[in-house]
């Protein structure tokens, strides 16, 4: 997962754990819900301005969109499953962890993995 990919997933974490929604979030940041649709996709990359405009709408800190700091991992249940799952993948080998892309590709309707 390359830079963009990483920042945009944690957008869409963060975002879902405030209960936003894109068109909510594109609004505080003054940009269109297409961007923000691109940016989660990790399709565009947010100029340092609308990063932190996205913070500040998330009520973080910058760099915990881009997975650093104490506010990395969304508050609430979200966060707690998303703690939850990165312990037992980091528990895996590397088999393991490509037959759990695959049945994660697979349950999510993607016909080809990511990368």
């Amino acid at each position: 997962m390359d830079l963009k990919q990483a920042f945009g997933t944690n957008v869409r974490h963060h975002r879902r754990a405030a209960g936003m929604t894109q068109e909510s979030l594109a609004e505080s940041v003054d940009v269109s819900i297409e961007t923000i649709g691109k940016i989660e996709r990790g399709v565009a990359a947010p100029s340092f301005d609308t990063v932190e405009k996205i913070a500040l709408a998330l009520g973080l800190p910058p760099l915990a969109l881009f997975g650093a700091g104490d506010d990395a991992t969304p508050k609430g249940e979200r966060g707690k499953l998303l703690t939850h799952i990165h312990a037992v993948l980091a528990d895996m080998n590397a088999d393991q962890l490509a037959r759990t892309a695959s049945m994660l590709d697979a349950f999510m309707g993607r016909l080809t993995p990511p990368g």
